[in-house]
């Protein structure tokens, strides 16, 4: 169950970095089309906390870093790399999938700090009121930690552009702390699926000498 959330993590991560070249409107507000999928990273960074504990969430959001970092070197690649002569379109590909480094770099750190003060909260959270408020640690790790992921990465992507922060800040702030609170029902479940599965997990197979394999 562990690999399964881990790989929709970085599946949900790598998506929501792709997709956030396209500018939506939700009822009028402004926000990168990935604001979902990087929502769903929260879900299962508390669902894992909640099973397995701080050090397997903060090891998923460091594979998370790692796989950004891998995935952004290959997209450099692929725009660099001359384009076959038959085929038209670099210009193109270049623009949708073509980042500046400035805003690279703010999507790491916002990345790194606001997904590791995450599983801070949630598990200093889960010390305070041990295996109940699920619904409490959820909704407040994540309300403070895309608020932070939020702040971070504008401030350092666009400030000295001119472009009105406080505004783009707001609009997607909306937009996450309304999946934040929808997504609770979800995690729920995430986390009872879980229990069933690691409390039907076999014991570990002994090796000769009755060490654990």
């Amino acid at each position: 169950m562990l690999i399964y959330l881990a790989a929709a993590f970085v599946a949900a991560l790598v998506t929501a970095n792709v997709l956030a070249v396209k500018i939506i409107a939700v009822a009028g507000v402004v926000v990168p089309a990935g604001v979902l999928a990087y929502s769903v990273t929260f879900a299962v960074t508390d669902t894992i906390s909640e099973i397995w504990g701080r050090e397997r969430g903060q090891a998923v959001v460091n594979a998370g870093f790692f796989a950004l970092l891998l995935v952004w070197g290959l997209i450099g690649l692929a725009i660099v790399v001359p384009p076959a002569p038959f085929w038209p379109h670099q210009a193109e590909f270049a623009t949708l999938l073509g980042t500046t480094s400035r805003i690279i770099l703010a999507s790491l750190v916002a990345y790194m700090v606001s997904q590791s003060f995450d599983v801070w909260v949630f598990h200093r959270l889960r010390r305070a009121s041990g295996a109940r408020r699920l619904w409490l640690r959820n909704n407040l790790s994540t309300l403070l930690s895309q608020t932070l992921d939020t702040v971070l990465f504008i401030t350092l992507a666009f400030a000295g552009t001119g472009l009105p922060l406080l505004h783009l800040m707001g609009g997607q702030l909306l937009v996450k702390y309304l999946i934040a609170v929808c997504d609770t029902p979800v995690v729920y479940l995430l986390v009872y699926v879980a229990r069933q599965v690691v409390r039907v997990d076999p014991a570990p197979r002994l090796r000769r000498g009755g060490h654990p394999a």
